[in-house]
């Protein structure tokens, strides 16, 4: 038996409409699941916004408030999409209300944040998933499944790399995510969270890192109006970049390995140039976003010379067969949150969770504050 469950989304700018995009797909790729979203509320405080939203996609009902989404009774449940310094308080007062929560990473702007939405949910007894989309892809669930088999051998190094170019242009507006009170850390926040995530995904606690950061970018124009994504703005009042571009981490796993983490919002020539690469000593595994559904792979016992075979992901491979019939043809970015969507969904139906949770955006935020203290102190932090 097919049940309803109330969804709201908070925030609709990209993202939000990439939430609202996959529960309107999960059915169609997961006809299994026993819940069916059904877009009650949608909270956005642009004017108009929330209006063009509902009238695209169908909510029930649009407010610029999201405490009025947090009093609704027909919303079971929220996704969280709005900018990262709103992350605490609505996920906190959402999870109060009993409302099972989908959020955006980072999870607010600090550790200390992620662990009070974390204490929230738990406390609730509701489920949280949180947006660590990259290890939905199937390929990445492969090369994890690999890693733990031991076709690697003991796994020595890997190297995480997460390049754009989103805000390289030097008239991108001076949005809240430049902004240490609104968006908390820059590129540590937004891409080395992901970064972090899949090295604890793929290779299990971070011991400690040291790592240096830098603002290349230092002033930006002011915005005039509302702003989505990365807008330009030129001809408004300059005003000072708070937080980093570019952060580069050493890491030193628990289990002995050792690690690199590289990640730019402003690099030239560079679209979304995100990947792993991992080494063991008897193989090595590699990644590349851009190419999401092939995985390289060296194993073997030549140990020297060993060619590396390109591997196509298929159905067998993590939620693949839900999306395609056969290895080879492609799935997107908007695939892997239909995944997320689907999952905590299931967490949601089954009671118990599945995907990234928020015990996981805690350890991610932990290693990014680590970042910004190494950053500052010139020193290794310990994590564990």
């Amino acid at each position: 038996m097919v049940s309803t469950l109330g969804v709201a989304v908070v925030g609709f700018g990209w993202m939000g409409r990439v939430h609202t995009q996959a529960y309107a797909r999960v059915p169609h790729h997961f006809p299994q699941l026993p819940l069916r979203p059904q877009l009650v509320s949608v909270a956005e405080e642009v004017p108009g916004r929330a209006e063009e939203a509902a009238a695209q996609f169908g909510f029930a009902s649009t407010t610029r408030d999201w405490r009025e989404v947090a009093a609704d009774p027909r919303v079971q449940a929220v996704s969280i999409t709005a900018p990262n310094f709103l992350h605490r308080e609505i996920g906190v007062a959402m999870a109060e209300a009993g409302k099972h929560l989908w959020i955006e990473k980072p999870v607010g702007l600090t550790a200390t944040d992620a662990g009070a939405v974390a204490d929230a949910v738990a406390k609730a007894g509701v489920q949280g998933t949180v947006g660590f989309n990259y290890r939905n892809a199937p390929a990445v669930q492969t090369a994890r499944d690999l890693i733990a088999s031991g076709e690697l051998g003991t796994v020595t190094h890997i190297r995480i790399r997460l390049f754009s170019d989103y805000a390289a242009h030097p008239d991108g507006a001076l949005t809240w995510r430049y902004e240490k009170e609104r968006g908390g850390s820059g590129v540590l926040g937004d891409l080395a969270s992901h970064g972090a995530d899949l090295a604890r995904y793929l290779l299990g606690d971070i011991a400690s890192l040291t790592a240096d950061t830098a603002v290349f970018i230092p002033e930006r124009a002011r915005p005039t109006g509302a702003t989505a994504g990365h807008t330009r703005a030129t001809g408004g009042e300059l005003g000072p970049v708070e937080n980093e571009d570019y952060v580069n981490c050493l890491l030193r796993f628990a289990s002995g390995a050792r690690g690199v983490l590289e990640a730019c919002r402003v690099s030239v020539g560079e679209q979304n140039n995100y990947g792993f690469e991992v080494h063991g000593t008897k193989g090595a595994v590699f990644w590349d976003f851009r190419r999401m559904n092939e995985l390289g792979v060296s194993r073997g016992t030549s140990y020297q010379d060993q060619p590396v075979a390109t591997v196509y992901v298929g159905p067998g491979d993590g939620e693949y067969g839900a999306f395609q019939p056969g290895a080879a043809t492609s799935m997107g970015y908007d695939d892997l949150k239909v995944i997320e969507a689907y999952r905590f969904l299931r967490s949601v139906a089954e009671g118990t969770p599945h995907g990234a949770t928020l015990d996981d955006a805690v350890h991610s935020a932990a290693v990014v504050d680590a970042m910004a203290r190494s950053a500052q102190s010139g020193t290794w932090v310990n994590l564990v």
